[in-house]
């Protein structure tokens, strides 16, 4: 079949023709053409997908192609992760983090794994100690209580050997701006001004340079390095305008206490004292409450962006609501896998290693992943998992070239998923005739990013209504009026 001459031609009254050899029997007879196209162009092996999709309103999918092969599905974990949260705690469930004025004259805080406890939130939340208590001084320490997690073992860059990315911090019951700071580029004439927010580096400055911006990060020649401050040693093309670029904090065990010293500060709060780490928080109640996000909104945090920080720290505080005494991220995986074999079988074996799918192990099968999509149509919290998905042409991590998408763009509520070796696509696709279908693509190979346009192709035909009987391609040609 390699010897085969395979050609393509374009034949504006036909559509798409195939000429020649094609794929093998039985990609010809369960493929669409147009995939059997990208494949070829890509260079990937029909071996290499697997496929379900299948109407809400049909019994038995239109096209199912290596639907029981165990494979990786990537950042498609977060599908899990999002349906075991909804289906556990409810789309109103909420985070809460609570604060206390110590007997010692200093201040506690007690994480529960917020997500999204920003510098702005955490500011506002100071700022009513002083509003509403009248504070405007601490004299005693920071105790600073992270006993809802239990710390795993794995080390930042332990999977891609890049710690200096926000994605690959660790989760921890008291995440506070997920440990990172923005370095913002600003070009004044012959220097380019480097400013940290929040502003725990001085700022900086690197040469500018002439000619057209290119590669601007790698010009900057970061050096970082654990324990150390981050340094830029490079220079900055004036073209680039202005950027940022957001780092993980290089010293995250002290991160937290840093952070808070400057938001004190910033809230009109004097403090000299020290932060204790682990410190159990009072056995009282609360002097207040800082409200987190609900579970719907941070799962739109989570999927639009594919956040695999944001997805552990999900994970975690499902998995502790769930009866997980001080989850780690090892029992956590753990209770997810226990949902996942109750929801989706056993056969085949499924496997989940974390909540977000940066991981080279974790296997399920399009067959299931579309089989949990199709329950939880029926589930009352279906629409907040829709919502937080990206929508074909429009956000998130979909939001690029919506022209690749054709009669998709808008119409599709789909997460990506992406390794070096995988590429995946899956969620709801609304056709323009208005039925709605399931729709679970993977690639596995090690040249799977060749394959995005095998799950654009796919795309587009399962837009088409996934016609039965066409090869796919570009829609049929109209007769034309005589």
């Amino acid at each position: 079949m390699d010897q085969c001459n395979f050609r393509v031609m374009r034949n504006q009254a036909l559509g798409w023709v195939l000429a020649g050899c094609i794929l093998g029997v039985q990609a010809a007879e369960l493929l669409p053409l147009s995939v059997q196209v990208a494949l070829r162009q890509a260079q990937l092996p029909p071996t290499a997908l697997g496929v379900v999709v299948q109407g809400l309103d049909e019994a038995r999918p239109r096209l199912a192609w290596q639907a029981d092969q165990p494979l990786n599905p990537a950042s498609l974990t977060k599908l899990v992760t999002s349906m075991a949260a909804l289906d556990t705690l409810g789309p109103a469930w909420q985070w809460q983090t609570p604060v206390w004025l110590t007997e010692d004259g200093g201040l506690a805080l007690q994480g529960s794994g917020d997500p999204r406890l920003s510098t702005e939130r955490i500011w506002a939340g100071l700022r009513r100690l002083g509003h509403e208590r009248g504070i405007t001084e601490l004299r005693g320490p920071l105790h600073l209580d992270r006993s809802a997690f239990t710390p795993g073992m794995a080390e930042p860059g332990d999977f891609d050997n890049e710690p200096w990315r926000v994605g690959n911090a660790q989760p921890e019951a008291l995440l506070l701006n997920a440990k990172a700071v923005s370095y913002t580029v600003h070009v004044e004439g012959p220097q380019a001004r480097i400013t940290a927010d929040p502003p725990l580096d001085p700022p900086a400055t690197v040469p500018t340079t002439t000619g057209p911006c290119g590669d601007w990060r790698g010009a900057l020649k970061l050096q970082w390095a654990p324990g150390q401050r981050p340094r830029f040693t490079g220079s900055y093309a004036a073209a680039c305008g202005e950027q940022t670029w957001t780092l993980a904090d290089p010293d995250p065990a002290s991160y937290a206490g840093r952070l808070l010293a400057l938001m004190l500060r910033e809230a009109g709060i004097a403090w000299r004292g020290e932060a204790i780490v682990d410190a159990p928080a009072p056995a009282a109640a609360p002097t207040l409450v800082w409200p987190g996000p609900t579970l719907a909104e941070a799962l739109r945090d989570m999927n639009k962006a594919s956040s695999n920080l944001m997805a552990q720290q999900l994970l975690l505080s499902t998995a502790r609501a769930a009866g997980v005494a001080a989850p780690s991220p090892d029992t956590a995986a753990t209770w997810l896998q226990a949902w996942l074999d109750a929801h989706a079988g056993t056969t085949p074996p499924t496997r989940v290693v974390n909540g977000s799918g940066l991981a080279r192990e974790t296997r399920i099968s399009p067959a299931q992943l579309a089989a949990l999509l199709r329950w939880s149509w029926s589930q009352p919290w279906m629409p907040e998992l829709l919502a937080s998905l990206p929508v074909a042409g429009l956000d998130g991590t979909l939001s690029r070239q919506p022209g690749r998408f054709g009669m998709a763009a808008g119409r599709a509520h789909l997460k990506t998923g992406s390794l070096r070796d995988v590429v995946a696509l899956a969620g709801i696709v609304d056709a323009p005739s208005g039925r709605r279908w399931v729709m679970v693509a993977m690639v596995n190979h090690p040249q799977a990013q060749a394959g995005r346009g095998v799950l654009n192709a796919l795309l587009r035909w399962v837009a088409q209504d996934a016609p039965e009987g066409h090869t796919g391609g570009e829609p049929a040609p109209r007769p034309s009026k005589r």
